[in-house]
């Protein structure tokens, strides 16, 4: 009997041993997945003048819906929620609105919460220059307030063919419910 324990505790060891050897090698918690190294980087700015009314021949973006009785002209309170927006924006590659444009930022933004400024985008980079030719897409959330936001870039033509990545983008110049620019710094994983 006590062979048959001796054996039974050995093989006890054994399987405890190989059991801790195994598992250990499988923790997916404790390794972050690596990403792959950028194949592309571009930083963009993007230059919204919001119409307000009044400015129809500079405005490139415009409210298309909004709350109940709200006007289309001016951003409603309570963090501007429920208002939807669509742009046709110019994108150049330094800060300066008079620079010459590269392509045109188009698509939508609405404003998606009641306690803050937050707002979800969808919008493409269409480029024609003699730089680059093509489309980006973006899409994702952006908490207006942090100072850089990501979002998806999910997909694109041209010299972007199928293009994924990451957009972090911050605001760089605000003035009131009349214009922002945005610096989107454009890093991208999949090239083809």
């Amino acid at each position: 009997m006590a062979i048959w324990n001796g054996r039974v505790l050995n093989l006890c060891i054994l399987w405890l041993l190989v059991s801790i050897v195994l598992l250990n090698g499988i923790d997916c918690h404790s390794r972050k997945k690596k990403l792959p190294k950028p194949c592309r980087n571009l930083v963009l700015y993007f230059h919204d003048i919001i119409y307000n009314g009044k400015n129809a021949g500079n405005a490139t973006s415009t409210l298309v819906a909004a709350p109940q009785g709200a006007n289309l002209t001016i951003m409603t309170g309570n963090y501007h929620f429920g208002d939807l927006s669509v742009f046709d924006d110019p994108i150049t590659v330094d800060n300066n609105l008079h620079s010459p444009p590269v392509g045109r930022a188009q698509g939508f933004y609405f404003y998606d919460m009641k306690n803050t400024f937050s707002a979800w985008l969808g919008f493409t980079f269409v480029l024609n220059s003699t730089d680059y030719k093509g489309t980006i897409t973006f899409g994702g959330a952006d908490p207006i307030l942090a100072k850089y936001r990501d979002i998806s870039v999910v997909g694109g033509t041209g010299d972007f063919l199928m293009a994924r990545g990451i957009a972090t983008i911050d605001t760089d110049a605000y003035e009131g419910d009349v214009y922002f620019r945005l610096r989107v710094n454009i890093t991208l994983y999949e090239c083809y």
